[in-house]
């Protein structure tokens, strides 16, 4: 059913509250966010997560909380990835600790307009155009193959059209400048390495928010439920960044299990008009694949040599090393 507007708005009040209490009193100084900080904060988004859920399904019933708490799941697991790159390009330009908080901070902010914007989008397309649900059905079944063959993960920021063009209009400092964003010198505006990451950033949390969108949209297309497990999800991601970067060699099957869980969802988006999985199985299905996938990583550690982009100390450029190497 329509949710009511009253119930967007004060969403959006308590997001934004939300982010102004992060931004404003905890993390109001620069600093490195350690560890057991992050633990805490993921703590505190996971519980409101689960709050919010008990007040949906109190609110709309069973079928909306396990709607609810399915799509949720499926983009917190698929943040992983995320967390990956994010590292990735904190290591290749080389981010001081203190810093990258502030990156994901407002590199998140901008993911939520842009997941708000696919969301609606989604939904219209669904509904107006029903053949679309196996288009976003094939392109998951695919996605999820695609990702269980890829074993390792490289990226390229030089490589980025979006970094490309503005490098071609905008003049960057060559070193970070304290927590700025942009400068001016010589009479000029430029923007610093920072704002460069958080360019990177936010264009990488595009491509991924094609793969997840449509795995949420295959839960459901009640708008208000997509948006706000999309939401809860990714508040939580800056956390679970400092939480897991550490350990993020732990979980090296988890690609493998959301690889499963996209082709699940792709197959279950396929077959919606003949039959339809119900979300108490897919809920089960999903934790479990993910459950598996994460002890078996943690049974069987990883014994190949990974590798790892870590920048050279003269001119920036990045070198891939070895673990063994690093030793």
């Amino acid at each position: 059913m329509p949710t009511p507007l009253l119930f967007w708005g004060l969403f959006n009040l308590f997001v934004l509250a939300m982010l102004a209490l992060d931004l404003g009193v905890f993390h109001r100084k620069a600093h490195e966010v350690k560890f057991k900080e992050a633990i805490a904060w993921s703590i505190v988004w996971i519980a409101l997560a689960l709050v919010f859920n008990v007040v949906v399904y109190v609110w709309r019933g069973s079928e909306a909380a396990l709607q609810f708490l399915t799509g949720y799941l499926i983009e917190k697991s698929l943040s992983v990835d995320n967390i990956f790159v994010f590292l990735m390009l904190f290591t290749y330009f080389s981010v001081p600790g203190h810093l990258q908080h502030r990156v994901l901070f407002w590199g998140i902010l901008g993911a939520l307009v842009m997941r708000a914007v696919f969301i609606v989008t989604g939904v219209t397309l669904i509904k107006k155009f029903h053949w679309t649900v196996y288009v976003f059905g094939a392109f998951l079944i695919l996605t999820g193959i695609k990702m269980a063959r890829s074993k390792d993960k490289e990226i390229h920021p030089e490589r980025n059209p979006v970094l490309q063009l503005f490098r071609r209009f905008v003049p960057v400092t060559k070193d970070f400048v304290k927590d700025k964003f942009f400068v001016k010198q010589e009479g000029r505006v430029w923007a610093t390495p920072l704002f460069v990451v958080l360019l990177v950033v936010e264009t990488t949390d595009l491509i991924f928010a094609v793969d997840s969108i449509p795995a949420i949209l295959a839960i459901t297309t009640d708008s208000f439920i997509v948006y706000t497990s999309n939401v809860f999800a990714i508040l939580g991601l800056r956390a679970l960044y400092f939480a897991l970067a550490g350990v993020m060699k732990l979980f090296h099957y988890l690609h493998y299990g959301l690889s499963v869980v996209l082709v699940f969802v792709g197959v279950k988006m396929l077959l919606a008009d003949v039959y339809k999985v119900p979300i108490a199985a897919s809920l089960s299905f999903i934790a479990s694949v993910l459950a598996v996938s994460i002890v078996v990583s943690m049974l069987r550690p990883q014994g190949e040599e990974r590798e790892a982009i870590v920048p050279e100390s003269k001119g920036g450029v990045p070198t891939v090393v070895s673990e063994s190497d690093q030793a």
